[in-house]
């Protein structure tokens, strides 16, 4: 480093440092190659600091070596003793005298440092413009190259494009010469190896001649035949079109034998150039054409028998249920093989697909539905015994369900951009018009030939019975003919059935859904409120008739014992009929009740919810419920009016043949009194008991509550009428409240207040009866209001007119009135 440190020396004194004239202390070139700093401050250092080294070194001959002695603790050396003896004898050297050279030395060198680094950015920063300016030369470099390929390329291109122009140019002459003339053309159109090569050429001289004839604007076919007078291209396109259709029929020629040996390359290859014809159209339509399933009558004739089974046989929905998931499996599988070779032989699979899956659905299964769904007509129905309208319409529903199953198999298999879910809906377009009349009529045929059934039945039953008496007979035809909670339920599963159907047909339709549903649902609305009024209106002509029998016997007061003894004989018949009657009444008002608790159930689970998604549709539904069943209302009303007009008919025909006058007025003989209720009360107790516990099992709610209540309150006056016919004396007053006892303790399982409190009312009027004449004005005390009803009884106390009550209490009715 010294050496080249004196070697620049002559080089850094032409230069000035930084601080005076001294000479430059650093280069650039000290910092290159293998730089080292211990290197580069030695070499800084060692000009300053020789002599000093070799003064120590010398010194340190002198004395020796530096042991421990000659180190102080605090690490300093020891100074020799000569030396300190000139030190205090005379001048002090310094110990370093160097130590400005070197700071001197340090600060210049750092300056340096400075202007180096500086000098040293300029550098780099003049490299960076160079290596830009390179970059930019590249880059327009390579543009320039590229223009020139891209030139060469174009130049290229229009070289082939004009080569090939000459070529069509060449051929297009050959085809606009004569017109039909095909036979002096070009090796390429008639070599079967380069038929590919024929047909684009063909198709592109096509194209170009028919654009020029459009642009000159002359119809084509007012010039063919004409050649000789056209100078357009007319015969050229004319002649084109015979090549290209001649072309056509030899690959399509050559197609069909390929397919027929199954080589899957050559029908590729066949279909690959047929594609440039029409986009392939007619290749993918001959293909699907000639399917056998499509041409051969065997197999149409086989998907017959296999849906419908034999000629003749009427076949039953499950049956051909199966027989469609069979036929449309073979459809499948079927479809599935072709499109294996579909997909290995035509460019554009999923068009042939479509072709082949719309000529399924409008050929195979258009022909099957066609014979299997006959639209029967709505004026002349088919009969019940043939099965009626509801076998045309479960066929159609399972036809419909299958057949959607089929455009789901064929949508997995693949049918290109075909709408095929569309397609096959549409297949059932002509049934679905008219289907909610269909199932409507349906419903109303079913209804009919039930109605019918049960009306054979029951005239059956009658005619086994024999001949009987009116009464009887009447009893046993109400109760052959009562209403059927098993029929109503009927009703119900066809109306399910029929919404099922209306559910299949129009998923995706909730408006036209919610109207199918609705006006099936208003069928079985009709169908059990005509039903449960029929049978109430039957329950009725049971009382209508009992009610006539009773009429019939009544006798006047001047017979004889013979004939009042029949009399009684045919009176008791007729209560008897109008207790079966009632009975049946109360049976078929039960029924009543259970089959509209049918209905309303039905509707809360299966109907409501199908109505919603229609504003207002489930109201207007609830409303037609509530009017459908006014009329069964109005009957059950009337039929209960009857059944206590019966059950009072009894009551007074047993209170008229049992009440004694010597009940209520017994001889004043010294025998203790009867306590006993009189035998006219427990025959009327024991009845309505027996007659009424058929009305607590069928009645429930408001209903029960109002018939008792209107019961008790017309037995209550029935009563009152009835005792006004005797006169009472203490011991008979005593009977009487023993009968008012029982008749209230009867009354009390109505669960009716009301009528509660008026038998109670009827025991303090007793009392009239048994109290002494000056005690009566103290009765009424404390309940003034049956004064007037006391009045009447008072008057039939035995000592009305000898006690003289009338003047004595008149007081007392003055007061009250």
């Amino acid at each position: 480093m010294k050496e080249s440190r004196d070697g620049t020396k002559s080089d850094r004194a032409a230069r000035s440092s930084s601080v005076g004239s001294l000479p430059l202390i650093l280069d650039i070139d000290d910092f290159k190659g293998d730089f080292s700093f211990d290197a580069l401050f030695g070499n800084l250092v060692n000009e300053l600091l020789p002599s000093f080294q070799e003064e120590e070194t010398d010194s340190l001959e002198g004395h020796g070596s530096l042991g421990g002695n000659d180190a102080l603790p605090n690490g300093h050396m020891r100074v020799p003793s000569d030396m300190a003896k000139s030190a205090q004898g005379g001048v002090s050297t310094p110990l370093f005298p160097e130590v400005d050279a070197l700071l001197s030395l340090f600060k210049d060198s750092c300056k340096e440092l400075v202007d180096l680094r500086q000098q040293l950015e300029k550098g780099v920063d003049g490299l960076f413009d160079s290596f830009a300016r390179l970059d930019s030369r590249i880059s327009s470099v390579g543009q320039t190259a590229a223009k020139i390929g891209d030139h060469l390329q174009s130049a290229d291109s229009q070289r082939e494009t004009a080569s090939q122009t000459i070529e069509l140019i060449k051929y297009l002459v050959e085809f606009n010469g004569r017109s039909g003339d095909l036979m002096e053309l070009s090796p390429l159109f008639s070599d079967d190896s380069r038929v590919a090569e024929a047909a684009a050429v063909a198709q592109k001289l096509r194209a170009f001649a028919e654009e020029d004839i459009g642009r000159q604007g002359i119809a084509v076919s007012s010039v063919v035949g004409n050649a000789t007078a056209s100078r357009g291209l007319e015969v050229a396109v004319a002649n084109l079109q015979d090549y290209c259709n001649e072309l056509e029929n030899r690959l399509l020629a050559r197609f069909d034998a390929a397919s027929q040996r199954r080589e899957l390359s050559t029908m590729a290859e066949c279909a690959k150039i047929l594609s440039q014809f029409n986009r392939g159209t007619s290749a993918m339509q001959h293909y699907v054409a000639t399917r056998p399933m499509f041409i051969d009558v065997e197999v149409m004739n086989a998907d017959t028998r296999l849906v419908l089974g034999d000629q003749g046989s009427q076949a039953s929905p499950n049956n051909v249920a199966r027989g469609l998931s069979s036929f449309y499996k073979e459809i499948t599988d079927t479809v599935r093989k072709e499109a294996a070779t579909i997909m290995a032989v035509f460019p554009s699979p999923n068009d042939v697909m479509s072709i082949l899956v719309q000529r399924v659905l409008e050929q195979r299964v258009t022909a099957l539905l066609d014979k299997l769904l006959l639209k029967p007509s709505l004026v002349n129905i088919p009969p019940v015994e043939q099965g009626g309208l509801l076998v045309y319409l479960r066929m159609l529903a399972v036809a419909y369900e299958k057949t959607q199953e089929l455009a789901r198999e064929l949508r997995a298999v693949g049918c290109g951009d075909l709408d095929v879910e569309g397609l096959t809906e549409s297949l059932f377009l002509g049934h679905k018009d008219e289907y909610p009349e269909h199932e409507q009529a349906s419903l109303r045929q079913l209804y009919q030939a039930k109605m019918e059934e049960l009306r054979a039945e029951n005239q059956q039953q009658i005619d086994s019975t024999g001949s009987i008496g009116r009464s009887k007979g009447a009893a046993i035809a109400s109760s052959q003919q009562q209403i059927s909670v098993t029929v109503v339920t009927e009703f119900v599963r066809w109306n399910e059935e029929a919404i099922s159907r209306c559910t299949l047909f129009s998923p995706q339709q909730p408006a036209t859904h919610a109207s199918n549903v609705r006006a099936v649902f208003t069928c079985v609305l009709d169908q059990v409120g005509q039903y449960i009024t029929e049978g109430l209106e039957r329950a009725r002509e049971g009382l209508n008739e009992a009610a006539a029998l009773r009429e019939r016997f009544v006798l006047g007061t001047s017979v004889s014992r013979r004939v009042a003894a029949a009399a009684a004989s045919a009176a008791e018949a007729a209560a008897a009929a109008g207790e079966s009657s009632f009975r049946s009444f109360m049976v078929a008002v039960q029924r009543c009740a259970s089959s509209v608790a049918i209905v309303q159930q039905y509707f809360a689970n299966s109907i409501s919810r199908l109505l919603l998604p229609v504003d207002g549709a489930h109201a207007a539904s609830c409303e037609e419920m509530a009017t459908a069943m006014s009329s069964a209302e109005a009957a059950a009303y009337k039929g209960l009016q009857q059944c206590i007009e019966t059950v009072m008919a009894e009551v007074e025909r047993l209170l008229s043949a049992e009440q004694k006058a010597t009940d209520y007025r017994s001889p004043d003989d010294g025998i203790a009194p009867d306590h006993r209720p009189t035998n006219a009360c427990t025959r009327v107790v024991a009845y309505l008991s027996r007659v009424l516990e058929s009305a607590f099992t069928a009645l429930e709610g408001l209903n029960k509550q109002a018939f008792l209540t209107e019961l008790g309150n017309r037995l209550h006056k029935g009563l009152l009428n009835h005792w006004q016919k005797f006169t009472f004396n203490p011991s008979g007053g005593l009977r009487l409240k023993r009968d008012i006892t029982e008749y209230g303790e009867f009354v009390r399982s109505f669960n009716a207040p009301t009528v509660d409190e008026k038998f109670e009312l009827l025991g303090i009027m007793a009392n009239v009866f048994i109290v002494a004449p000056e005690s009566l004005s103290t009765l009424f005390e404390g309940t003034p209001s049956i004064r007037k009803d006391a009045q009447r009884f008072i008057q039939l106390r035995e000592d009305y007119k000898s006690a003289k009550l009338a003047s004595r209490l008149s007081s007392l009715w003055a007061g009250s009135s």
